[in-house]
């Protein structure tokens, strides 16, 4: 397989930010969700200020919680009448904070999010934007459907892929001697995932 070779990525430290509300599908203690990573409720918003209000959560919605992740994002080189050229194939990535060890999500093709909780949901992206020309978009996702037992996952609607570095597809590469190879290229962001607000008046980044 070919590999590009690029520096390790550092980790994000930000931390998780939940709501007040209790989840009711969460059976981890309020008091522990308000303090996930360290950050607590009311210390200031967690929302990107650059958020643009295309990829705003619909008005319904409030922010249950966000994860930093890093993996890569997979490429193959295929040829087509024009050419050749590197084609996105999947992520793969997982999403952590070192406040919550017992907690994680994995990220792979669909795109699906699996909670280690065992909850899941397969999301489609409804809205992109290029904020930085050197990092994948940022998106907009609605989820499709969900899958797995009651957890953290159960009640999320849309999900926001914000502050990314790196994961561009490669520049070079891809020719008729390559047709097939695939490339794994690092990248970072931040998850932002978003329920049914019960108060109507819930945080939203870019809203």
């Amino acid at each position: 397989m070919l590999k590009l070779s690029l520096l390790p990525l550092a980790l994000f430290t930000s931390a998780c930010v939940l709501d007040s509300s209790a989840d009711p599908a969460v059976t981890e203690s309020t008091d522990q969700d308000l303090t996930l990573g360290g950050g607590v409720i009311g210390g200031g918003s967690p929302c990107p200020t650059n958020t643009p209000a295309s990829l705003a959560p619909a008005d319904d919605q409030e922010l249950a919680f966000s994860m930093p992740a890093q993996g890569v994002q997979r490429y193959a080189c295929v040829q087509s009448t024009t050419g050749f050229a590197w084609v996105f194939v999947a992520p793969a990535a997982d999403l952590f904070d070192p406040g919550i060890p017992f907690f994680a999500v994995h990220h792979f093709a669909g795109p699906t999010w699996l909670a280690s909780d065992s909850s899941s949901v397969l999301a489609a992206k409804a809205a992109a934007a290029t904020v930085d020309t050197t990092a994948i978009p940022w998106l907009l996702l609605n989820v499709t459907s969900h899958g797995g037992g009651k957890g953290r996952m159960t009640n999320i609607n849309q999900i926001q892929r914000l502050e990314t570095t790196g994961g561009l597809a490669p520049a070079t590469g891809c020719d008729a001697d390559h047709v097939g190879m695939q490339s794994d290229v690092l990248y970072t962001a931040r998850y932002f995932f978003y329920r049914t607000s019960a108060s109507g008046h819930g945080l939203r980044c870019g809203g």
